[in-house]
Formats: structure tokens, sequence, C-alpha cells
């Protein structure tokens, strides 16, 4: 059992039911016949205060072998501290991993007008969190969609936030070869 614990990037915001990310996973791990159900446990605006205050719940009603965590862009969006936000990841992993569950930390970044110091910073902590727990990372979880030279008219939803159903396959295979690892 594999549980996606995210924000709105994962709970299929904006798009019709079914065409996610996290639903595409489901038909890939069925595809390549790995025997594994996906949970989507993800809630739009969660922040890491949010998922962590609930993670324990989730895993107990789930029980799942592997935990993907796909929070902290709100956080940022909202300006919120990037020590809670690196607190509440790692606690969310260690928590996780307390449980019997292998982590994969998804991270995120923020557009450039939050200034150099504060992207960076931000960007870094998921690097941290996964490192000092030895979680999987997947670095930039919309890499190719929302970084140089990507076309965000293409991809986006008008609010310039929210993905498209066209760029969902994208995050799939931005998530995939790290899930597939922890997998084996």
């Amino acid at each position: 059992m594999i549980v996606v614990v995210g924000d709105s990037m994962s709970a299929e915001y904006g798009i019709r039911r079914g065409t996610g990310w996290v639903a595409l996973l489901q038909q890939r791990l069925d595809r390549e016949k790995l025997a594994a159900r996906v949970v989507n446990a993800s809630i739009s605006g969660d922040t890491t205060s949010g998922g962590r205050s609930r993670l324990a719940g989730v895993l107990k009603q789930h029980k799942p072998t592997h935990v993907v965590l796909e929070l902290g862009g709100n956080d940022a969006l909202r300006g919120l501290s990037l020590s809670m936000t690196e607190d509440n990841l790692s606690a969310m992993v260690k928590t996780a991993q307390a449980a019997g569950a292998r982590v994969l930390l998804v991270g995120m970044q923020v557009p450039p007008n939050y200034g150099a110091d504060y992207a960076n910073r931000f960007s870094g902590l998921f690097a941290k969190v996964a490192r000092e727990h030895r979680a999987g990372l997947v670095p930039f979880l919309l890499k190719g969609l929302a970084d140089d030279g990507a076309e965000p008219t293409k991809y986006f939803l008008p609010d310039r936030i929210h993905l498209k159903e066209e760029a969902q396959p994208r995050i799939l295979d931005n998530v995939w070869p790290e899930l597939k690892k922890l997998l084996k």
C-alpha cells in the first residue's frame, strides 16, 4: 500500500477526478504488474502542519508500506517559517518510518519573487530532511513544468499555480524513478 499525503498538486485540484498524477501512478503500477494499491490522502490547501496533525490517523487507517509526502508548497506561499516547515517534514518522515513505511519526500520550489535566499533555503530543506532520515527524494515535483524554459500557459491553469491534466503524466514521470527505487 502506497499512501500519498499531499496538497492540491496531488489532490487533483481543478481537473477531472481520476486524471491526476496519483491516479496515473496506480495505472502505472498495474501496467508494470507491481502489486501495490495507492491511496490518495491529499487535501487541497494543506500545509505541513495539517499533514503532520493527520498523518498518524492516515497511517493507522491504511498501514502503508510506502508514504509519499508532497507538502510544503502552501507553507511557502503563506510565508510560514522555514524552520517550522522543516520540523514538520522531519516529524512526518520519522512518524511514517516508525510505522514501518519507506518514505519518499517530494520537493517544491517557490517563484523567484520570493528572493533567492528564501527560495534556496526552501528548496534545500527537502534534501536536508531526506538526507537526515535516509528517505527518498524527488528534488522538484514540477521539474520541466515550472522551471527555466517551461511554458507556463501550456501546463498551468489560469491561476498559474495549479496544473492542467496535460501536465499530470510529466509530474508522475518526475516522481516515478525515485518511488520505483523504494518499491524494490
